[in-house]
């Protein structure tokens, strides 16, 4: 896996689709190796990340979107999983009271250019307490089921957001997702550019 350019072909045999979809059936099928190795190839990627999605407007088309029409929403305070060089983050602190950015590669932090909070930590062991959030937001992250469960709100909402939609390496339709979150879950989902995103809340 270190090496792998997430820029390959995407398909079934994609190392990061792989993981993803294992991820949805056995939380634990993350291991610390895995960890490590999938941190290896997003730090690799960090120095260039943002120079391959300059045009930040298309870029944020799709969460914008299911903020705007995925509703209602509490807009209170929001994790953003899987944040990379938190740009994602530094647009969702314009919507919320609190936003949060937290990523597995301290290199892509590290290449942020916003002050938001950045959190360098594991998604698989979120630093945060029970019920801590309004909104999960998870663009082209890593779903880990029952930790995302465990620190959203009774009244939350889970963003999943797929920027290139079934493109894009780190992949689930809105209905793989909501069937694995703990209990039942239902939402709506939509399109945006050629992103693909879903609102999910309990039901």
């Amino acid at each position: 896996m270190p090496g792998e350019s997430l820029e390959n072909a995407i398909n079934a045999d994609h190392p990061m689709r792989v993981i993803t979809e294992d991820l949805v059936r056995d939380e634990d099928s993350w291991s610390a190796s895995t960890a490590k190795s999938t941190a290896h190839v997003f730090d690799s990627l960090a120095e260039t990340w943002d120079e391959r999605f300059a045009d930040r407007t298309a870029r944020l088309a799709p969460l914008v979107d299911a903020l705007e029409r995925g509703g209602p929403i509490n807009f209170g305070a929001v994790a953003d999983i899987g944040a990379g060089t938190l740009v994602t983050t530094d647009f969702l602190q314009t919507r919320f009271d609190t936003a949060v950015g937290l990523d597995l590669s301290f290199e892509m932090l590290r290449q942020r250019t916003s002050p938001v909070a950045g959190v360098h930590s594991d998604a698989s062991r979120l630093p945060f307490g029970d019920d801590a959030f309004d909104a999960v937001v998870l663009m082209n992250a890593f779903l880990f089921p029952s930790e995302v469960d465990r620190v959203l709100r009774t009244d939350g909402v889970v963003v999943w957001v797929s920027s290139i939609g079934p493109s894009t390496p780190i992949y689930l339709s809105p209905g793989e997702v909501a069937s694995a979150l703990p209990g039942e879950w239902g939402g709506v989902w939509s399109t945006a550019g050629i992103g693909t995103w879903s609102v999910l809340r309990r039901t």
